[in-house]
Order: C-alpha cells, then sequence, then structure tokens
C-alpha cells in the first residue's frame, strides 16, 4: 500500500519552514510525509481545501529538484498565484528559471527554464507546436493541480496532457475535490496515474458508477451518472491517494458554520416558477418511457433546468441586494458574495455601490493578472467591504481570510465547487470563525438544487472519506430576514454596469 512508501524524513531547512506553517506547531517537531522512492512514483493528493496543499506540493517538488524541469499545470486564473508561491518559498529561483507560458505559440523559454508553469485553457487540439516543445522537453516532476479538470474522458485537455504526464517520473495529481458529485469524474485521473488498475472505463463504470441502459423518450442511452460499491471503491482509493481533513490537520481552526436562509417571492415570480415545474413535471414522465414523440427529450429537460436556474437568479436578486444592504450595516464587516450569472453579480454590485462601500469584482471577465492584486487589495485595505466573486472564476485558489461572512446569492450544480468557494475564508490564516450563509428562494429551483448538492455530497463523502457527508446547514432566525420576504422585483439594467465601475472598484 502507500502508507508503506510514506516515511518521514529529516527536512532540510527549506522544506522544514514550509512544514511549519503547514502544521502550525514548533519547527523542531515537525516533519512532512514525503512519497520517497528511486522508481517512478505517482499519488493523487487529497488536500482539503485551505490546508496550503499548493505549498505542501511546492515542499515535495523541490525535494526532487536534481530530477528537473518541473512541469505545473493548473486552471488558467491560478497561474499567477502558483508563480508567487514559487517565488516566495524556492528564492534560489532566478527570474529566467520560471517560465510561463502565456499562448499556444510562447514555447522559446521551455526547454531552458527550470519550471514551467501551463494552464489546462492551451491544452486544444491545435496547440500543435506547443505540444511538440512539452514533450520533448521530458518532464520528470509533474504537478498537475486541480486535477478534476481531468474528469472528461473526451475533453481535449485530458487527451493530451494525460500521455504526457505518464512519461513522468513524479507525478502528483492534486485536488481537494477529486469528484466534484459523482464516481464517474474520478477514473481518468486514477487511470492516468495508473493505467487499467482499475480495469478498463467500461468495467468501472458497471462496478462504481451503477452503469446501465436507460431510455431518454425513444432514444437508449448509456447512464454512467450513479455510484454503486462505494466503500470498496474508497478503500481502493486509499491506496494510491494521500488525504488530508481540516478536522484532522488543523484542529486550531476556528469553525465553520452555515445557515440557510429561505424566504418567500413576490407573487408573480412564484408564478412564473410554478409554471417552469409544471412543464419540468411534464417532461420528466416522458424521458425514461421509452415512449414519446420528443427527439433530444434529455436535452429539451436540460434546457428547461437552465432557464429555471436563470429564472431563480433574476426572481431572487431584489432580496438578495437587500440582504447585503443589511450586512453592510455592520461596521467593519468583510463578506464575500458568490454567485453565477452574470445578472446576479449585477444586482450585487449594484447593491454595494447604492450602499456606497468599497468593494472588488472577480468574475470571468477579470484578467488573472489582475485577479491577485484585488485578492491583496480585500485582504488589505479596511474600507474594502466586500469582495464580489463569481463562484468559476474566484472559488478557488484565492485567499480571503480577512472576511468572516461568506454569502452564496447563488447554489451550484455541485458540492464540490460550492466547498471551494466557502473554503477560501476558511483556511489557514482563519483567526475568526466563518459564517457561511446560503440565501434559498422558496418555491423556486434552489430547493431542487439544495437536494441535488446533499444527495451528491453523500456520495463524494462515502467515495473519498469513508462516510456518509451532509450539507449541514441549519435554518437562520427567521426574525433577523424576514424582511427578505418583501424585497421588490428586480430588473437587470441594460448598462453594462461592471464595466462603468469597474475602474472605480479596483483603484
Amino acid at each position: 500500500s502507500l502508507k508503506t512508501h510514506l516515511i518521514k524524513f529529516s527536512l532540510f531547512p527549506f522544506v522544514l519552514q514550509i512544514s511549519a506553517v503547514i502544521c502550525n506547531l514548533p519547527q523542531s517537531r515537525c516533519t512532512i510525509d514525503l512519497f520517497f522512492s528511486p522508481f517512478r512514483c505517482v499519488l493523487i493528493w487529497l488536500v482539503q481545501m485551505g490546508l496550503g496543499k499548493t505549498v505542501q506540493a511546492i515542499a515535495v517538488a523541490y525535494a526532487y529538484r536534481r530530477e528537473w524541469p518541473l512541469l505545473v499545470v493548473v486552471p488558467s486564473s491560478l497561474k499567477y498565484p502558483w508563480i508567487e508561491e514559487l517565488e516566495r518559498w524556492i528564492p534560489e529561483l532566478q527570474p529566467g528559471d520560471i517560465n510561463l507560458v502565456e499562448n499556444k505559440s510562447h514555447t522559446m523559454g521551455i526547454s531552458s527554464s527550470k519550471v514551467t508553469v501551463l494552464g489546462y485553457g492551451l491544452l486544444t487540439t491545435d496547440a500543435r507546436l506547443l505540444l511538440e516543445t512539452l514533450t520533448r522537453q521530458r518532464f520528470a516532476v509533474v504537478v498537475v493541480d486541480e486535477s478534476h479538470y481531468l474528469k472528461s474522458r473526451n475533453a481535449a485537455r485530458t487527451k493530451i496532457l494525460v500521455p504526457l504526464i505518464q512519461s513522468a517520473k513524479r507525478l502528483i495529481l492534486l485536488t481537494g475535490t477529486p469528484a466534484l458529485g459523482r464516481p464517474e469524474e474520478l477514473f481518468m485521473q486514477i487511470d492516468a496515474l495508473y493505467p487499467k488498475r482499475f480495469g478498463t472505463w467500461t468495467e468501472y463504470a458497471k462496478k462504481y458508477c451503477n452503469a446501465h441502459y436507460r431510455y431518454f423518450g425513444r432514444q437508449r442511452q448509456w447512464d454512467c451518472r450513479g455510484a454503486s460499491n462505494l466503500q470498496e471503491l474508497h478503500q481502493r482509493l486509499s491506496q494510491i491517494m494521500i488525504r488530508r481533513l481540516k478536522a484532522e490537520v488543523l484542529t486550531q481552526l476556528p469553525p465553520k458554520i452555515r445557515q440557510r436562509i429561505p424566504f418567500d417571492l413576490p407573487k408573480e415570480a412564484v408564478k412564473e416558477a410554478s409554471a417552469s415545474f409544471t412543464e419540468w413535471e411534464r417532461l420528466m414522465k416522458g424521458l425514461g418511457s421509452g415512449v414519446g414523440t420528443m427527439d433530444n427529450p434529455f436535452n429539451q429537460v436540460m434546457g428547461l433546468v437552465t432557464q429555471m436556474y436563470k429564472q431563480t437568479a433574476i426572481a431572487k436578486a431584489g432580496a438578495v441586494k437587500d440582504y447585503i444592504k443589511m450586512m453592510l450595516e455592520a461596521e467593519q464587516l468583510k463578506f464575500l458574495v458568490f454567485a453565477h450569472h452574470l445578472t446576479m453579480l449585477q444586482a450585487c454590485t449594484e447593491a454595494v455601490i447604492e450602499a456606497k462601500a468599497g468593494y472588488i469584482r472577480i468574475d470571468g471577465s477579470v484578467p488573472s493578472s489582475e485577479r491577485i492584486q484585488l485578492v491583496h487589495k480585500f485582504q488589505s485595505d479596511p474600507d474594502t467591504r466586500v469582495a464580489i466573486l463569481s463562484i468559476q472564476a474566484a472559488g478557488q485558489g484565492l485567499t480571503f481570510t480577512a472576511a468572516s461572512h461568506v454569502v452564496f446569492a447563488e447554489l451550484y450544480w455541485n458540492p464540490g465547487h460550492i466547498k471551494q468557494a466557502e473554503d477560501r475564508a476558511h483556511r489557514i490564516g482563519q483567526t475568526s470563525s466563518v459564517n457561511v450563509h446560503y440565501l434559498i428562494a422558496k418555491g423556486t429551483f434552489d430547493t431542487v438544487m439544495w437536494s441535488m448538492l446533499n444527495k451528491k455530497e453523500t456520495v463524494t463523502g462515502s467515495t473519498l472519506n469513508g462516510r456518509k457527508e451532509y450539507l449541514k446547514a441549519d435554518e437562520g432566525d427567521k426574525d433577523k430576514w424576514e424582511f427578505l420576504n418583501f424585497a421588490d422585483a428586480w430588473t437587470p439594467s441594460e448598462m453594462a454596469l461592471h464595466v462603468q465601475h469597474c475602474k472605480w472598484c479596483r483603484d
């Protein structure tokens, strides 16, 4: 098993320093588990969000520095945070030693640099020159951050990256959420490390994904979105992964307290949501029957689901605005607001501007190079009270420990992204308890999504941690949020409000 290869190692000063930061223990007592072997070594390092997985990966990679060059593959939004951490923890690296691949034709520095940092977004089928250069470099040490980006067997980046990393002598797949919602999302990561160890894809899907044929209208399709034999899967995974959880490692970290804030919507919004649910039920009845007239019933259902998700965002935006303004009445309180749709991000931005409060906003339109500056502004400036954040663009890899509250204006499709977003504040360096508030509009798609999130969380908890887990969130004090039931309806503005105020909010 993997544990037989883990040894307590007498650490040189650099790794000892990192270990002290990670463990928050006196340096004389600090050790770090390293996977040392003269032979090829590969592993999945599952470090719960907020435990310093970037720094730990740098420590291990540095231990193998004589075998470099090192390749670090990351989400595009995390390229600059990774470079910042590399320069911070390995001061011996010179300016020319780290090569950031900015675009598909930027290949000149790869062969001469010690470290290459590459974003997933460049791994496309038309990047032939880049891929040939990466292959020739023969990286002996590879770190793949947020490795759940490899979850899709059919994605171009998976097909391109897996053969490239399989040739490495030292390979770490680094993630806090290897499966965002289902066991099927694990297979490509496992197979990248140990080809065929868990069988073929079909064998794996039948055994651990409850794969079977089902009808979508008149179409018979292979469905592998389920889960089965999770205890066995967990036991097998424990042989190839290191799992670190906050409860086991950061025993002194203040608690994270979740609350659900349910509220009613205006009558017109309720009527619109009810009509959508009626249509959804009609489509679902014919979906698995094997009969019906729909040529693409699954696509029709998913189209309606997407519509209901957007509909919910607009319907609850007025209440969300009121809630943000209420939060801003507490002096010096700093908090994060997460949302998905641009309409909701716009509503949140309007609320902060109307309250004349300082804020930052990070969504997909903000360049990666500017995101670190915005994070530093929020962390250091007491007048910057609110960070308005896209769940996808800012839900991972960034640190917002200056915030003591996290507000979810919207839910998201899987618990992995939700927990990653929560832990932007609940992580190493946090000195206060973190209060997480979920704003749930009753009678809307929110109620469906909350149930779905908990169902998926039981699956991923059983698979990765060997026990069922839930997004435990008690209902908040009704007297404090009763005013949300009387919020005015909100209509999206036609003007690009974010663009208009973009410069102001960053200066």
